[in-house]
């Protein structure tokens, strides 16, 4: 089966340094794979990679059965993959949460009325429909991370890449965070530090490292309850922390 989106070959430079090289990657339908490794190891760039937000200097960029290589292709790829940003603030820029949850589905050419009730319905859904008319900058950062989520989900996509989704989440909404997404048909790729969460997500995992991307290991052993553990297969099995 082909891959929702893949990298063959990548290489992304910045400052005269090798970001991705030569990084692999795919994501299939359904799957909700987890990209783990070391800070500054590119992660948050591979991601923008995927949705054209970075172009590369070597490789390919497939999506959803094409490549894709200028602006007016990643147009079509970004309306089926969305980005949740690390930082909120990046993502929401219109007055108030429904507006913000409302603006893919007009961008999509809905109308507005029905852009609107996609919105309050997905809002209802994460539990925000409260918040609809506040204004998105005077919310607390979980409440941002959460109005993130429902302005992706509005745009009912194939796959969604989050980088760092339950940063700034109490033990509450980051709960809610994993009810959502573990209910979701969307595959997922997702960057996070938060090691309990990756362990409840993801049914992959991969390492980045040095600009490559390698197999690592789902591994589950019995102590006194289940744990789930994330290694490196190249690693020796070490914990890839990410």
């Amino acid at each position: 089966m082909s891959a929702l989106l893949a990298l063959d070959g990548v290489t992304v430079a910045r400052g005269g340094r090798a970001v991705l090289a030569g990084a692999d990657l795919q994501l299939h339908a359904g799957e909700r794979l987890a990209l783990v490794g070391p800070n500054g190891s590119g992660k948050t760039t591979l991601l923008r990679t995927l949705v054209g937000l970075e172009r590369p200097s070597a490789g390919r960029v497939v999506a959803f059965g094409e490549e894709r290589r200028e602006e007016k292709d990643f147009r079509a790829v970004r309306a089926r993959a969305q980005l949740m940003f690390q930082d909120p603030d990046d993502q929401l820029f219109c007055p108030t949460v429904i507006d913000d949850v409302a603006f893919g589905p007009l961008n999509l050419g809905l109308p507005r009325d029905a852009a609107f009730a996609a919105a309050r319905q997905v809002l209802e859904r994460v539990g925000l429909l409260h918040l609809s008319e506040r204004v998105t900058h005077r919310l607390s950062g979980g409440e941002k991370r959460l109005v993130c989520l429902s302005a992706l989900l509005a745009m009912a996509p194939d796959a969604l890449l989050l980088d760092e989704p339950t940063n700034d989440l109490d033990e509450q909404n980051r709960a809610r965070m994993i009810d959502i997404l573990l209910g979701l048909d969307a595959a997922l790729l997702v960057v996070s530090h938060d090691r309990g969460f990756v362990e409840r997500i993801a049914t992959r995992a991969v390492l980045l490292r040095d600009g490559a991307v390698h197999p690592a290991l789902v591994h589950r052993h019995v102590v006194t309850q289940e744990e789930i553990h994330i290694h490196g297969l190249d690693a020796g099995h070490r914990h890839a922390e990410g």
